[in-house]
């Protein structure tokens, strides 16, 4: 007799499938992007996928429409935020089906770089409401007790990360490195590393060669084709970054020497 599968194995997500009879035109965007044109089905791993490509490959907008699709605010936080300052998100996650395991996360966040400031604004907002409740903790408590617009980018986001990111949880995450520092990245790597620990699963756009490093993840790589795995080792992010730093002074006289 067989035994029985482990559900607490496998992330919240499984995978995510377009929906391309209800695509209004691949000549349109974002349909007209590589990530998106030639999409079919996006496998996403247990506990980290990152999503990683150039500068206007659409990975931003891919970790965008799967947050949306899954229930998040455009703009970020938790499932119960509904803030909106400008609509300028896409139309993707409409033809976006997501295929969910047997578990339900118990909480969740999307933290997208650019509209940070935004979704600290509203935190704060939403700590001023009145609970009348004597006896329940200052909302902004969950964030560490401190306004986030009262620390750095950095300091901020990791508190968010310590105070705010719980077992259990679904997280977006869209280019996180933008606020910190390499010794910052790193403990952000150890907080999702002891969060994977307790049931947490990411989805992560990034450029850091330091997070992508996770070695409980899949790395999917956009390129002219589409998306695709890539070994870690194999990502542009490793090899020029190593490149750069095995060699600054070669790579600099390469740069910055006039083309005759």
């Amino acid at each position: 007799m067989s035994a029985a599968p482990d559900l607490n194995s496998r992330g919240f997500l499984l995978h995510a499938t377009l929906l391309r009879e209800q695509v209004p035109s691949f000549d349109a965007y974002p349909f007209n992007l590589p990530v998106v044109r030639t999409l079919a089905t996006l496998p996403l791993h247990r506990s980290v996928t990152f999503i990683v490509g150039e500068n206007g490959s659409g990975k931003s907008t891919l970790l965008e429409a799967l947050a949306i699709a899954a229930g998040f605010n455009a703009e970020g936080g938790s499932r119960n935020f509904n803030f909106h300052t400008r609509a300028s998100h896409s139309e993707l996650h409409r033809c976006l089906r997501l295929a969910r395991s047997q578990r339900r996360p118990r909480t969740g966040f999307f933290l997208r770089a650019e509209s940070y400031f935004n979704v600290a604004t509203e935190i704060e907002r939403l700590g001023a409401i009145p609970t009348f409740k004597p006896d329940e903790p200052p909302f902004i408590n969950t964030y560490g007790g401190r306004s986030l617009h009262e620390q750095s980018h950095g300091e901020s986001f990791i508190a968010l990360m310590k105070n705010r990111f719980t077992g259990d949880g679904l997280y977006f995450l869209d280019e996180p490195e933008a606020a910190l520092s390499p010794t910052r990245q790193m403990a952000a790597l150890v907080r999702i590393h002891d969060l994977v620990g307790e049931g947490a699963q990411f989805i992560i756009a990034t450029h850091s060669p330091i997070l992508m490093a996770y070695p409980d993840a899949t790395i999917l790589g956009v390129g002219p084709d589409g998306l695709a795995p890539i070994r870690y080792e194999d990502t542009e992010h490793y090899v020029i970054t190593r490149r750069f730093l095995n060699h600054p002074a070669g790579m600099l006289r390469h740069l910055l020497t006039p083309e005759v």
